[in-house]
C-alpha cells in the first residue's frame, strides 16, 4: 500500500469516528431534552410509586396508620426541585421503614413559594388526598416535574397526573380543587409553615412524645436525618 492510500484510509477511518462521537453527542441531548419532565402525554414512574405506597393507609394527605405516636409534617412546594429530590431519594427508606412499620406517619402541607402556579398544583394535590389518592398524586408529580417557571403545570398536566394517580372521580376532582374549602387549606399550609419560621422547602415539622409539641425542624439533610428525628420524637 503505498503512503498516499495509506494517509487517505487513516483520514476516513478517523472522520467516522468523529461522526460516531458526534451521534452519540446528539443522541444523549435528545435523551435529556426528552425526559426533562413537565409532559402531560408522557407521565413516567406511576408503577413506581404505586409500589413505593402500595399497602399504606392514607388520610387526606397524611401517609401512614392512623395511630402512628409520631407525626412528620412536610412543608413542600410541588415546583421545587429539591422537594422533587427529597421524594425521589430520601423519603422512600423513610416510608418504607418508619411509615410502613406503623411507627410514624407522614403529614404533607402544601408550602406555596416558588411562583403562582404553586397554588392550583397544590389545590390539585389536596383535592386528590380528598378520594385517598393524596400522596399518589404528589409523588408521580414530583416523578414528572418539569423547568421551573415555564408554567408547565397547566390544567392539562395536573389531570393527567390526576388520572396517573388512579383519583376515582376526576369530576369531584376537578371541582373540589376549584372549591373554597381547598383554597382555605392551601392558604392554612402555607401560613402555618410562616408561623413556624420555615422560609424554604422542603421543611419539616415533628410531634409525638419526646417533642415539644408542633417542633419545628427546618430543613433535614437525609433520610438518616429525618428517622433520627423520628425516633428522638417517638421516645
Amino acid at each position: 500500500m503505498n503512503d498516499d492510500r495509506r494517509e487517505r484510509l487513516i483520514k476516513l477511518a478517523s472522520a467516522a469516528v468523529f461522526l460516531t462521537i458526534v451521534a452519540v453527542a446528539v443522541l444523549i441531548v435528545v435523551s435529556q431534552s426528552g425526559s426533562s419532565g413537565g409532559d402531560s402525554e408522557n407521565i413516567v414512574s406511576v408503577a413506581e410509586v404505586e409500589r413505593e405506597l402500595q399497602g399504606i393507609p392514607q388520610d387526606e394527605m397524611v401517609l401512614g396508620q392512623p395511630d402512628a405516636k409520631v407525626r412528620l409534617l412536610e412543608f413542600a412546594d410541588l415546583q421545587c426541585p429539591f422537594c422533587r429530590d427529597y421524594a425521589e431519594e430520601q423519603l422512600p427508606q423513610v416510608i418504607e421503614n418508619q411509615v410502613r412499620s406503623g411507627e410514624a406517619k407522614l403529614d404533607y402541607r402544601t408550602f406555596t413559594i416558588i411562583d403562582a402556579n404553586s397554588i392550583p398544583a397544590a389545590e390539585a394535590a389536596i383535592a386528590a388526598g380528598k378520594q385517598g389518592r393524596g400522596w399518589n398524586y404528589v409523588e408521580i408529580f414530583y416523578r414528572n416535574q418539569g423547568e421551573e417557571g415555564t408554567d408547565y403545570d397547566n390544567d392539562e398536566f395536573l389531570t393527567a397526573i390526576a388520572r396517573a394517580a388512579k383519583v376515582p372521580d376526576i369530576a369531584r376532582w376537578n371541582s373540589d380543587r376549584r372549591s373554597a374549602s381547598v383554597k382555605a387549606e392551601v392558604e392554612a399550609a402555607t401560613a402555618e409553615a410562616e408561623r413556624l419560621g420555615f422560609e424554604g422547602t422542603p421543611s419539616f415539622a415533628v410531634q409525638g412524645p419526646g417533642a415539644q409539641g408542633l417542633e419545628a425542624l427546618g430543613s433535614l439533610e437525609s433520610a438518616g436525618a429525618i428517622e433520627s428525628a423520628i425516633s428522638s420524637a417517638g421516645e
